[in-house]
C-alpha cells in the first residue's frame, strides 16, 4: 500500500513538532512495509521542484518563494505552480491514501483534487488553522488567547492588525467575505475527510463547537519514546529546586510570566531555559533583563540533551498563554517521572493531574505561579511526592500501531 503525507514544512529545513512527527511517522510506517512519500512546500528563495529519496521515503518538495503573512493567508485560494507539482506527485507516486498533517501555506485545491480523483484522505488537527487563520487562537491586536470566530468580526480585526496598515480597515468588508469563504471551503474539506484525527479531547471538542461533527473526529494522542530513564534525583530541596523550561521563546509561551514569578521567590531555586534564542530576539532580550543570577539560558539542545534535562530536573514549567493542543514537553517530562507545573488551559489538563503529578495554575497569573514556586521551595517533600506519579505512558510505537490499524480500516472501506 502507498501512503502520501502532505505537510506544510519538513526537516531539516524546519524542525517544529508537526514536521518532526511527520518525519518519524513516515520512517516508522516505511519499516512496516508501506511505500511512503512526503509532499511539502520548501521556503528556499529559489523557485524549484525536487524529488529525492531519504532512506526509503520519497520526498517531493516545491519552492515558489518566501511567504509574507498576507501571501500565506491568500495562498489558501490560488497557487497554480503547487497545483501542477501536486499533479506530478499524484501521477508518479499513485497513492492509495493521503494523510494531511498541515495545509498552511498550501492551496485547498490540493485536497479538492483528491476528491475529484476519489483518493481518500484523513487530516490530523494539530492546531486551529482550519478555522483560525492565525492557527494558534492568539489575537494580533491584543496578543491574548481567543476562543474562536465571532461571526468573523474578530478575525477581520486580526487580519487588519497583522497588516499593520491603518488603511486596511477600508478593506474590512472584503476581508470579512474572504474569511467566510475560507471557512466554508475548509469546513467542506474537513467534512470530506475519511476521518479527522485529534491529538487531544480539547481539540476535538473545540472543532465540534465550530460545525465539525465530533463523531467524525478520532482522538489519536501522539506517543513518546523516552531517550533517558527517570532521574536518580537527590532529595528535592537538599541543594535547591531545579526547575526547567523547554520550548519556544515567544510571548505566547509565557516565559515572562515564569520569570516575573521567580523574581520574588525566596530560597534556593534554579531555572534552566532550553530554547532557540534567535527566533524572537527582542522577546529574548526582554527575558534576559528580567532574569536574575538563578536563571541560565542554555540555548538549543538535541533530543538526547532535552531528555536528560527532563530526567535531571525536579519540575518542568509550562506557563503557556495559548490553548496548547497536546504539548509534547509536558508528556515527555511526565514520561520520565518529572512533575509539571502547567497553565490550566487547552489540552494541558489532560496530561497534568493537579496535585498528583504536577500543578495546574491560572495562565498569566504571576502571583499564583509565585505562590506555587515558593510552596515547593518551602515544602520540597510535596514536590518529591509528585515525582514518578505518571503511571505508564503511551509510547510512539503504540501510537504507530494505532495509526497503522486506522489506515487499514480506511483502505478496507470501514471509516
Amino acid at each position: 500500500m502507498k501512503i502520501l503525507y502532505l505537510v506544510h514544512q519538513y526537516p531539516p529545513e524546519f524542525v517544529g513538532g508537526v514536521e518532526v512527527y511527520t518525519q518519524e511517522l513516515a520512517q516508522a510506517i516505511t519499516k512496516r512495509g508501506w511505500q511512503v512519500a512526503v509532499f511539502y512546500r520548501s521556503y528556499s528563495r529559489e523557485t524549484q521542484r525536487t524529488i529525492q529519496r531519504h532512506g526509503d521515503v520519497s520526498i517531493f518538495s516545491i519552492s515558489v518563494g518566501a511567504l509574507s503573512p498576507s501571501r500565506r493567508f491568500l495562498s489558501t485560494w490560488h497557487q497554480p505552480p503547487i497545483d501542477d507539482f501536486w499533479e506530478t506527485t499524484l501521477a508518479q507516486f499513485k497513492p492509495d491514501f493521503v494523510h494531511v498533517q498541515h495545509l498552511m501555506g498550501l492551496p485547498a485545491t490540493l485536497l479538492e483534487r483528491l476528491v475529484q480523483l476519489g483518493i481518500p484522505y484523513i487530516i490530523t488537527l494539530w492546531d486551529y488553522w482550519w478555522v483560525c487563520a492565525n492557527a494558534n487562537l492568539l489575537t494580533n491586536y491584543s496578543h491574548t488567547a481567543c476562543h474562536g470566530p465571532h461571526f468573523f468580526l474578530n478575525c477581520t480585526r486580526c487580519v487588519v492588525a497583522r497588516s499593520g496598515a491603518h488603511a486596511t480597515w477600508a478593506a474590512s468588508p472584503f476581508l470579512l467575505g474572504l474569511l467566510f469563504d475560507r471557512n466554508r471551503r475548509l469546513n467542506k474539506l474537513l467534512r470530506g475527510a475519511a476521518r479527522l484525527l485529534s491529538p487531544s479531547a480539547f481539540v476535538r471538542d473545540w472543532y465540534g463547537q465550530y460545525g465539525v461533527p465530533k463523531n467524525h473526529i478520532h482522538i489519536a494522542r501522539p506517543g513518546v519514546t523516552p531517550l533517558a530513564p527517570s532521574g536518580s534525583r537527590r532529595n528535592s530541596g537538599e541543594q535547591g529546586i531545579r526547575l526547567l523550561y523547554v520550548g519556544g521563546l515567544a510571548p505566547n509561551k509565557g516565559v515572562h510570566v515564569l520569570l516575573e514569578a521567580l523574581r520574588h521567590v525566596q530560597g534556593n531555586l534554579q531555572l534552566s531555559i532550553i530554547g532557540d534564542t534567535s527566533a524572537h530576539p527582542d522577546y529574548v532580550e526582554s527575558l534576559r533583563r528580567m532574569a536574575d543570577e538563578r536563571v541560565v539560558f542554555l540555548g538549543k539542545a538535541d533530543r538526547l540533551g532535552v531528555w536528560k534535562a527532563f530526567a535531571d530536573a525536579d519540575a518542568v514549567a509550562v506557563p503557556s498563554l495559548w490553548h496548547e493542543t497536546f504539548c509534547l514537553v509536558a508528556h515527555e517530562a511526565l514520561a520520565v517521572g518529572t512533575p509539571v507545573l502547567a497553565s490550566a488551559m487547552g489540552a494541558l489538563p489532560e496530561a497534568v493531574q493537579d496535585g498528583v503529578n504536577g500543578l495546574l495554575l491560572p495562565p498569566g497569573d504571576v502571583q499564583a505561579w509565585r505562590n506555587a514556586l515558593q510552596r515547593f521551595v518551602d515544602r520540597p517533600h510535596e514536590l518529591k511526592a509528585m515525582q514518578n506519579q505518571n503511571a505508564g505512558f503511551f509510547s510512539f510505537e503504540n501510537h504507530v500501531d494505532h495509526i497503522e490499524a486506522f489506515y487499514r480500516k480506511i483502505l478496507e472501506g470501514h471509516p
